[in-house]
Parts: C-alpha cells; sequence; structure tokens
C-alpha cells in the first residue's frame, strides 16, 4: 500500500497538536480539507486514528502506533528530498527565490546583483505566491530561499535574517472618510470591516488585522483576498480597509486606494528566510549572504 508523505505530515501535526484547528493552522490549510485527508488516510489504512471530541483530537490505540512510526520515515524521505533537490539546484544553476508580494521592497534588484557577482553563471529565479502560504512555498520545498514578511508561522524553525524594519500603514477606499487624513489612529477603525488573508494563513492573517493589538474589540472581515489584485479590488469596491507595509504605497498604485499611516500597532519586518536543517546548498547560504551585505549598505546610505 502506498501512503502519500502529505497525509503522514497532516497524521502528525494533529496528532501532536491533539486539535484540528490548531493543526490546520501550523499547515495552512482549511479545517475542512485537513478533515477531509485525515480521513482519507484512516480509509486507506482501515482503522480509525483519532477518537473526537469537543475538547479535540484523542488518538486510539492504532494512531499511537502509527504516530511512533511515522517519524522516522518522514526524516528519510526528507532527507532523501533535500539531498536530491540540492543536486538539483547545482545541476541547473538555478535559485529558487520565493516571495509573497513586494519581497524585499526596493532592496530587491541589488540583491539578486550582489549574489550574480558572488555566483556567476547562476540565475535567480522569482517565485510569487498567494497570501494562503506565508512562506512562499519555503516550507513546501518548492523555493530554496525566500524574501518574507516577518513573523509569520513556522518562522521558528527556519534561518531568518532580518534585512530592514518599516511601519505597518492603512490602505482605504479613496473615497472613505479618513482618506484626506494625514495619520489616522488605529483606534478609530476598530469598528470597520477589514480585507483578510485567506484562513489557511493562520495565525498570519491575525497578525495583518493586528487581532493582538484591539483592545479586546473584535475584527469584522469584509472580505477575503488571496493575491494583492483581489486585496486592491476589495478595498477599492469598498468591501474593507486593510493594514499593509509602507512599501505598498510605492509598489501598488492605484487612483481609488489611497495609503495613510497609522498610529497604534507594531512594525513589520523583511527578512531573508532559508532551511536550517539537512544538506542546505551553499550557493543558498550565498544568496542570504548577498541580501544580508544589500541591507547592510543600504542602512548606511
Amino acid at each position: 500500500m502506498d501512503i502519500d508523505t502529505r497525509l503522514l505530515r497532516y497524521f502528525t501535526a494533529v496528532a501532536e497538536e491533539g486539535h484540528l484547528t490548531r493543526a490546520a493552522e501550523r499547515l495552512f490549510i482549511s479545517q475542512p480539507a485537513l478533515t477531509k485527508q485525515i480521513r482519507q488516510l484512516e480509509a486507506q489504512l482501515g482503522a480509525e486514528l483519532f477518537s473526537r471530541s469537543r475538547n479535540g483530537m484523542t488518538l486510539t490505540e492504532a494512531g499511537t502506533a502509527l504516530a511512533a512510526a511515522v517519524p522516522p520515515v518522514l526524516a528519510a524521505w526528507d532527507t532523501a528530498l533535500r539531498t536530491t533537490r540540492s543536486a538539483a539546484v547545482r545541476a541547473a544553476r538555478v535559485l529558487r527565490v520565493g516571495f509573497v508580494a513586494s519581497a524585499a521592497n526596493e532592496m530587491t534588484q541589488r540583491i539578486i546583483a550582489e549574489f550574480a557577482r558572488r555566483r556567476p553563471g547562476w540565475r535567480v529565479r522569482m517565485l510569487q505566491t498567494g497570501w494562503e502560504d506565508p512562506t512562499a512555498g519555503l516550507a513546501g520545498g518548492e523555493a530554496d530561499v525566500a524574501l518574507l514578511r516577518l513573523p509569520f508561522p513556522g518562522q521558528d524553525e527556519l534561518g531568518v535574517e532580518v534585512l530592514l524594519t518599516e511601519d505597518r500603514w492603512l490602505a482605504l477606499p479613496a473615497t472613505h472618510r479618513l482618506a484626506d487624513r494625514e495619520l489616522i489612529d488605529f483606534r478609530e477603525v476598530f469598528d470597520e470591516p477589514f480585507v483578510a488573508t485567506p484562513d489557511a494563513s493562520g495565525w498570519w492573517r491575525d497578525y495583518w488585522l493586528a487581532a493582538d493589538e484591539r483592545d479586546g474589540h473584535p475584527v469584522t472581515v469584509g472580505a477575503v483576498a488571496n493575491t494583492p489584485d483581489e486585496w486592491l479590488n476589495a478595498i477599492a469596491n469598498g468591501f474593507g480597509i486593510s493594514l499593509t507595509p509602507e512599501a505598498t504605497a510605492r509598489f501598488y498604485q492605484r487612483p481609488d486606494v489611497v495609503y495613510r499611516p497609522v498610529r497604534g500597532v507594531s512594525h513589520s519586518q523583511v527578512g531573508v528566510v532559508w532551511p536550517r536543517e539537512g544538506d542546505v546548498p551553499d550557493v543558498v547560504h550565498d544568496f542570504v549572504r548577498s541580501a544580508v551585505t544589500v541591507s547592510r549598505a543600504v542602512s548606511q546610505e
């Protein structure tokens, strides 16, 4: 019997978290999708793996046996996968760099140029993902290294170097009552609908809703967006407002959306992020060094 390793990873997350919602957030998928995958694994094995209750998910005897057997299987597969991908990267001389929206802002091209200087003959391939995956393909192995907004779920398990820190601003429809303000207090928009990233983005979604900086006021979600274009259209059409990095005002300008500084929320950061364990190619470390070199140079200008 062949079992998809993805199902085993989903099973492991639920076993460790003991709760479907927390496991779904950790995996960047929706809870219904995770439930479906767990039931699929149980059907393939012909065994019930969890006892379900309002308090969460408890391993059955069969589930306990599988939970003990799965880690070495996944570890061996991860080792084989990393070794294969590292060889492929070296053979192709193409470095896959993941990003979600504006990457490292205006530093991006300088980072790529610095990398080209360090690695003649190598090419950078920029891979953009939707907001359902704040790791921009790094967690799933689609990217070798990434330029990402911090913080994001799973960050503690990866190598991270902070490149820049910037304020979070508010994006508003041009017709909004506060659109003419030079500075907005976040308290003034507690009751406004916000445009959110998908549930699958986990607590990254809550961070960009500033859920912990509302003094207990609940969040009202007016729309959900998977990409910058969807996000801009939702704001322009009046479905909600949104927190966004200051750089968005430079990268995503349009006449029906305005950006304003906001007081009362924490900063945002951008970092270069890479796998911390396993056979990480030297070329990945060269990209990290390139990013840090450019960041330091910019800070001194």
